[in-house]
């Protein structure tokens, strides 16, 4: 096994904790930020034994969490380490600070992958001596949960660097994807924010209120997305496949994609949208809600994998 440095100990950070530690590697933890590490670790063991109770984790919590050590320094983190994960601000110049300093630490043949949400590796890395040896690994959230990774490779970054990430992933029970060029956002932000826009255009031209736009997802395009992606649905739901959905339905989808006029995100709207959520959920009520979600995210995983199973 080996030893993983996590660089950054917030939401992200704890997720990649759990998923290395539960595949059995040696982790190292470090972030300047006072008991920040120390937080992580104490909700990464409270997370591990619920994964155990759904049965999404094969070791005991105690033992996973033993395999992590929360180090003081970024250099007692980087010693040894032959994977770095940075799960830094997600600011440019934050990011490019960081890789410039431990790429300056690690040695060659150690990969840097960052986190990031969408910043482009050729932005944060271009300028970094050793770029060739970044690359964006790019969760989605929680990461223990949502197994999907975004690995998205700068013109510069090795293809050794490509493989050797794809291939860690996979053992730790990810699922890996490679985006064939840099775009800011990558693959996942983008699909999220176009249903995004869509849905907070439709809540400010009056056609829906929060809650129904919400069902409507929920109890229809979200069920079938959970074990589906759209073109897969597509070429199911025509009787001749996705060229008989495309000619049946093409004409109006490119109707609706030349109303989609992109907009921003007004204030007027944006407190209207919070006063509807608010009225559904109030504010004290958010923690609890999402330990509600994650526990939901559990259930459907461990369906899912039942139902791998049997196929």
């Amino acid at each position: 096994m080996e030893r993983i440095a996590l660089i950054g100990a917030g939401l992200i950070g704890r997720g990649w904790a759990i998923i290395f530690a539960r595949a059995g590697h040696e982790v190292r933890l470090f972030d300047p930020a006072h008991g920040a590490a120390e937080a992580c670790l104490r909700v990464a063991g409270e997370r591990m034994a619920e994964l155990v109770e759904a049965g999404l984790m094969d070791v005991a919590p105690e033992a996973a969490l033993a395999r992590i050590r929360v180090c003081a320094s970024q250099e007692e983190a980087l010693a040894g380490a032959s994977w770095v994960q940075e799960n830094g601000p997600e600011r440019l110049e934050a990011k490019q600070a960081i890789t410039v300093a431990l790429d300056r630490t690690v040695p060659p043949d150690v990969v840097i992958a960052s986190s990031t949400s969408g910043i482009m590796c050729s932005a944060y890395a271009g300028d970094v001596a050793g770029r060739a040896r970044c690359v964006v690994a790019h969760p989605a959230n929680p990461p223990y949960l949502m197994p999907l990774v975004e690995i998205v490779p700068a013109p510069f970054t090795a293809p050794w660097v490509v493989e050797r990430t794809r291939t860690l992933m996979e053992a730790v029970g990810q699922v890996p994807i490679v985006a064939r060029k840099e775009m800011a956002g990558f693959v996942l932000n983008r699909l999220q924010g176009a249903l995004l826009g869509e849905a907070w255009r439709l809540v400010s031209q009056g056609v829906v209120s929060t809650e129904d736009l919400d069902r409507t997802v929920k109890d229809a395009l979200g069920l079938r997305w959970s074990f589906m992606g759209p073109f897969e649905t597509i070429d199911l739901n025509a009787p001749g496949g996705v060229r008989d959905y495309a000619t049946r339905y093409g004409p109006l989808f490119h109707q609706v994609q030349r109303e989609a006029e992109p907009r921003p995100w007004s204030e007027p709207l944006i407190a209207q949208v919070e006063a509807e959520r608010r009225t559904q959920l109030p504010a004290e009520q958010l923690a609890e809600r999402q330990a509600w979600r994650d526990r939901r995210l559990m259930a459907l995983l461990a369906h899912k994998k039942r139902a791998s199973a049997k196929e």
